[in-house]
């Protein structure tokens, strides 16, 4: 594929996988419980890997290409509904296992939050490593396999739980599913799979006109729906003040995630093209330095809560939107060492591999970045939002990351239509580290002003 249309794909793909937590939530709060929920997610995120593994073993193969389209794009629409039912239900079954008063609750988060970056660091590793170096099918496979052994093991393990993330209205003794609920859950994985497919053929079947009133319509009729509830939900001057704040916050959070998932894009191109792999006799795979931002997480995360910490006690602790303007500064100067490495790589008549340590420094300035202002915002929604509205606002927050991610994959097609307007050249690392820049000026200005907004909440 041309490289501005996989990024697109890169952009819905990543964009939606914030957005099906919301429905996945919902149906787990409602109707099935969180333990069926992710059974019905892991199973369903199972089955879409070794669908993309389908599709690379029928390269060469007597197939059309329309074919092989159809089970890649049929395989990333079940990862995302997938996603939709694991992500939300797992990380709430890990807060119900204590209570809010009990002080191993955040422990317990803590070694959660390690497992998933644990995860993170090893996985482009191993799928990555299998996928570059020996066939695309073999991490597809890897990937699918992992998450089948991950269900299993938690079926094995499921009755340590007790009866935490039960369907609703099941009786209190009960501490394993019933055969229905198998049975409903196979009914749920088939009917993914099933809609999956048939939004992917109709949609290819449907006239352009029609699937745009489509999109037009749902988007239209999401911002009537989260505006409603809004409204209704929201009262006195105070709460209003603070809604303002996460609906502000969201637009800045748009801008941070859309340089910051350049990782899965333009960074991830650098890394294969411009950047020297070689160690000793084995070349790193490109996709392995995606986990060196995880592997930051797990380093820096313990240390970062202890500087709010320590900084709260001497009453030096920025407030939110200040955390906010110092990720954006972090994000911009990391895009800056970015653009330096770039213009090192492509200076002369052909291209320099630069060292990998330009690539781990910008994954380090973005980590930093990341931490002043993605645990940040979460814990700002759940503060500040009416109590009738946490899930609401929590959900329009996903939706900026939504927005971020798929705006990310659109940045380089962006700096191309500015040189050919401006006729000069415009470096794609240049432009975000300039947008980047003004955003944090912007929210360093603005940052007094949302700090009272906030009425007291820190």
């Amino acid at each position: 594929m041309a490289e501005l249309d996989a990024f697109t794909i890169y952009g819905i793909f990543t964009g939606l996988v914030y957005v099906t937590p919301i429905i996945g939530g919902m149906l787990a709060d409602k109707f099935l419980g969180q333990r069926k929920s992710i059974y019905i997610g892991g199973l369903t995120m199972a089955i879409g890997q070794f669908l993309l593994a389908s599709g690379a073993w029928l390269h060469g193969a007597d197939v059309s290409t329309e074919f092989r389209q159809t089970i890649f794009y049929a395989g990333l629409g079940i990862l995302i509904s997938g996603n939709g039912f694991f992500k939300p239900n797992i990380s709430t079954m890990v807060g119900e296992l204590y209570d809010n008063n009990d002080p191993r609750k955040d422990g317990g988060f803590t070694i959660f939050y390690m497992g998933i970056n644990i995860g993170a660091f090893f996985s482009p590793i191993v799928a990555g490593t299998l996928g570059e170096q020996v066939a695309w099918q073999y991490g597809f496979l890897a990937a699918g396999i992992g998450m089948l052994l991950g269900t299993i093991w938690f079926f094995v393990r499921s009755h340590t739980l007790g009866h935490i993330g039960m369907p609703p209205k099941v009786k209190a003794e009960r501490v394993r599913l019933a055969v229905k609920d198998w049975f409903s859950i196979l009914l749920y994985v088939v009917g993914v799979v099933g809609l999956i497919f048939a939004v992917i053929l109709g949609w290819g079947a449907m006239p352009s006109i029609v699937s745009t009133i489509i999109i037009w319509a749902l988007a239209i009729g999401g911002i009537l729906v989260l505006a409603t509830s809004i409204f209704r939900g929201t009262s006195g001057k105070t709460e209003w003040s603070r809604v303002g704040v996460i609906l502000i916050l969201a637009v800045f959070n748009i801008f941070f995630w859309s340089g910051f998932e350049q990782a899965g894009t333009t960074f991830n191109i650098f890394a294969r093209d411009n950047t020297q792999r070689m160690f000793m006799n084995w070349e790193i795979p490109a996709s392995a330095f995606q986990g060196i931002n995880a592997f930051y997480i797990v380093v820096f995360a313990p240390l970062f809560s202890m500087l709010w910490v320590k900084l709260d006690k001497m009453k030096l602790n920025p407030s939110t939107p200040l955390k906010f303007a110092w990720g954006m500064a972090l994000l911009a100067f990391g895009f800056v060492v970015m653009a330096f490495a770039y213009t090192r790589s492509t200076g002369g008549e052909s291209i320099r591999l630069v060292s990998p340590l330009w690539l781990a420094m910008v994954y380090m300035l973005h980590t930093f970045g990341e931490l002043c202002l993605s645990p940040i915002g979460l814990s700002m929604v759940t503060k500040l939002s009416p109590p009738k509205l946490v899930s609401t606002m929590m959900g329009i927050w996903m939706g900026s990351f939504a927005a971020g991610n798929f705006v990310a994959s659109q940045m380089k097609a962006i700096s191309i239509k500015l040189q050919d307007a401006l006729n000069t050249e415009i470096q794609v690392f240049w432009l975000i580290a300039v947008q980047s820049a003004i955003i944090a000026a912007i929210l360093l200005v603005l940052s007094p002003w949302l700090k009272r907004m906030m009425h007291g909440i820190k």
